[in-house]
């Protein structure tokens, strides 16, 4: 076999994932971190996979004959709202239902939580106890899950936040919640995870992030140093999110 073959049977042995960018990248984020996708690749990728981006904002999407190669995919937060009706976005909820009945794994962050829901018939809006940024302690439900990962019932995580799932689509089951957001998590079936907060995130990124929303007058001063406390009073366990992230999205956990 020659070596241009052999490189092309070792491609497509390999397992493809996509992340489905609906996040504009700050510079920090770009010099730093690489970009966004790039933080995500570093929490969800592992040896012998294939991650691919989309910038589903600029309407790059998967042709739908692409989408079957594919293992899973995961859609990130963004700075839209996930109750808009811009074409992007109603292109990605019709994306969503296709990979639902193809019964793809699909795990969504903060906006991809929420764009789920809806598309699956919830509710999202405006956050009822307003603004949620910096680091929160989530109650995860009972479930086998937590003992199969070795989860504590309360974990920290990164919040960047001003809507929320008002209502969780019909059949869903709540996984985890906050003092301030009811669904936390949630999840239909063994295919679709939304998860509110932002297991990828460091502390970081958070700080930059809102000292650019606090320049920007999208949150006030007090939002900034309650992020600021946050990340003081919590202990950010990372790997334990990279371990559930993981085993969702790869198919490695057993949910009922």
């Amino acid at each position: 076999m020659s070596e241009n073959r052999s490189e092309e049977v070792k491609m497509m042995e390999k397992k493809r994932f996509s992340v489905l960018l609906c996040a504009e990248d700050s510079e920090y984020v770009k010099k730093k971190y690489g970009g966004y996708f790039q933080v995500f690749v570093g929490m969800l990728a592992e040896e012998g996979e294939m991650w691919d981006r989309y910038r589903v904002t600029h309407g790059e999407f998967p042709e739908d004959g692409e989408l079957e190669g594919y293992e899973g995919f995961v859609i990130t937060g963004s700075c839209h709202d996930a109750h808009g009706n811009d074409v992007w976005i109603c292109k990605l909820m019709d994306l969503l239902k296709k990979l639902d009945s193809m019964k793809k794994k699909v795990l969504g962050i903060c906006f991809g939580c929420q764009i789920l829901s809806r598309t699956l018939g919830g509710k999202t809006g405006r956050a009822i106890n307003g603004w949620d940024i910096g680091a929160t302690a989530i109650n995860f439900c009972p479930s086998k899950l937590l003992s199969a990962l070795q989860l504590p019932s309360t974990l920290p995580i990164i919040e960047c936040h001003q809507d929320e799932i008002l209502e969780p689509p019909p059949f869903a089951e709540v996984m985890a919640s906050s003092e301030k957001t009811k669904v936390e998590i949630f999840r239909c079936g063994n295919n679709i995870m939304g998860i509110q907060g932002h297991p990828e995130y460091n502390k970081d990124i958070l700080l930059n992030l809102a000292e650019r929303l606090l320049q920007r007058d999208v949150i006030q001063s007090h939002h900034a140093d309650a992020a600021k406390a946050s990340l003081e009073e919590y202990e950010l366990n990372q790997e334990a999110w990279k371990r559930l992230c993981r085993g969702f999205i790869k198919g490695k956990l057993e949910l009922y």
